[in-house]
């Protein structure tokens, strides 16, 4: 147990800007039959109270493909589809009405449990369902009559609001009632697209067989703008996966994102707690699609010496960079670029210039122990590259002792100190014997 306690203690530590940010924010959580139906479901109901308890607003949304088709199976119901929609007779919806009720009230009775020993002890979650959705029929294309099959035409945005104000969470099934008396069956990804965008919710987050959306290298891609997943949906239809959970999700995330939700995460309904690394981790472990990065490089500003302070120490401890005071960063701030993720300096750097030779020197070059294995040094000289060149800087150096290869492999030569701009010369440190080395700004 010893052993573990390091580990827990870390990811408490690293937790709590999220706990945080999430405090009061509106979750929409979109899970499909085959998470429901998954062994993991029940420690996601369990995250879900952890949620709850922390002060999130949830709303979930869920479907029942998997388990209507089994049941039409059963009937003896071929499904029918057009343009990916299910074709809803009478007899498929006597049937689907039935399923439906008795996934909400099954998820009800999970949500409902507060067994000693379990997660879900003392968590008293309200749960409420109710005619949240209108819905009207599809009608008829290609000839093809959809019959009870429908899309959405309104949320009851205050009536949901009213039960997340009394800390409630909402559940909301894909049959949507009409204003003429009758029933449809709606898409739960719509359901979901169209509830997260009129509540204005601060996230979508989708359950999917994998975690995320993979890369060729079966790697989680972290983030996505909407452009970048389209360009992956189209993939994903050319190969003719526009029916799978990915395709679906990615579809309501896109939508999700353009209609103003901040981030939409696709994440594992398989893994045991990838909901909560998700959430509450500064990389997770799914994808996120966004309308503006979680991460950035940018200017500092007076706000950031902290953060900044907290990097470079260690650093300075280790005689990797040199000491630096507070009150020298307050004078020296509007020389310092960083790389802020969610909040956190991940790196930093700064620039001195010297505009009499057209040189300028990067200094306190750092980069967070966890990202130390990405590009973000690339980035950092890059964006460092980048501005002094707008300040008509020509040559760009570097005075270091310990990370000589790592910038000659980025393109910078050995300099003598000689060639150092005469000001520069005349602060060298002759004890510390810095190698010198510069590059050309293209």
């Amino acid at each position: 147990m010893r052993e573990r306690e390091p580990s827990l203690v870390y990811a408490f530590r690293q937790s709590t800007p999220y706990v945080n940010v999430h405090r009061g924010a509106t979750f929409v959580l979109m899970m499909g039959g085959e998470a429901i139906c998954h062994p993991n479901f029940a420690n996601i109901v369990s995250d879900i109270a952890l949620l709850q308890t922390l002060g999130i607003r949830l709303v979930l949304v869920f479907g029942s493909r998997p388990q209507n088709d089994e049941a039409l199976a059963r009937a003896g119901i071929e499904a029918q589809y057009h343009r990916r929609i299910r074709v809803t007779d009478d007899a498929s919806f006597t049937i689907i009405k039935q399923v439906c009720g008795g996934l909400q009230y099954d998820i009800t009775a999970q949500l409902s449990m507060g067994l000693a020993n379990t997660p879900m002890q003392g968590a008293r979650i309200s749960v409420v369902s109710g005619n949240f959705v209108t819905a009207q029929p599809l009608g008829v294309d290609d000839g093809i009559d959809f019959c009870h099959s429908g899309r959405v035409r309104r949320i009851d945005v205050e009536g949901i609001t009213r039960q997340l104000d009394k800390k409630s969470l909402v559940l909301i099934s894909p049959i949507g009632c009409s204003v003429t008396g009758e029933s449809f069956n709606l898409s739960s990804e719509e359901v979901a697209r169209r509830v997260a965008v009129d509540l204005k919710a601060d996230k979508l987050i989708c359950f999917s067989s994998t975690q995320g959306v993979m890369d060729r290298h079966g790697e989680a891609i972290s983030e996505l703008f909407p452009e970048q997943a389209e360009e992956l949906l189209v993939e994903l239809e050319q190969a003719g996966e526009e029916m799978s959970g990915t395709a679906r999700y990615l579809r309501a995330a896109i939508a999700s994102c353009r209609g103003g939700v901040p981030r939409s995460h696709l994440v594992s309904y398989q893994d045991d707690g990838a909901m909560l690394q998700e959430l509450f981790s500064r990389d997770g472990l799914g994808t996120q699609i966004v309308r503006e990065s979680a991460e950035r490089a940018r200017a500092a500003t007076i706000e950031d010496i902290g953060g900044i302070l907290d990097l470079i120490r260690p650093l300075e401890e280790e005689g990797i960079l040199v000491r630096r005071s507070r009150e020298q960063l307050e004078m020296e701030i509007d020389k310092f670029t960083i790389i802020e993720r969610d909040g956190l300096i991940i790196g930093c750097a700064a620039l001195y210039c010297f505009m009499e030779e057209a040189m300028a020197e990067m200094a306190c070059v750092a980069i967070h122990p966890e990202y130390r294995n990405s590009n973000r040094g690339d980035q950092l000289v890059a964006k460092v590259a980048e501005r002094a060149k707008r300040l008509g800087i020509r040559r760009l150096f570097v005075l270091t002792t310990r990370s000589i290869h790592w910038f000659r492999e980025r393109g910078f030569d050995p300099l003598e100190v000689e060639d150092l701009p005469v000001e520069r010369q005349h602060f060298y440190n002759w004890q510390r014997r810095s190698k010198v080395l510069s590059k050309t700004i293209s």
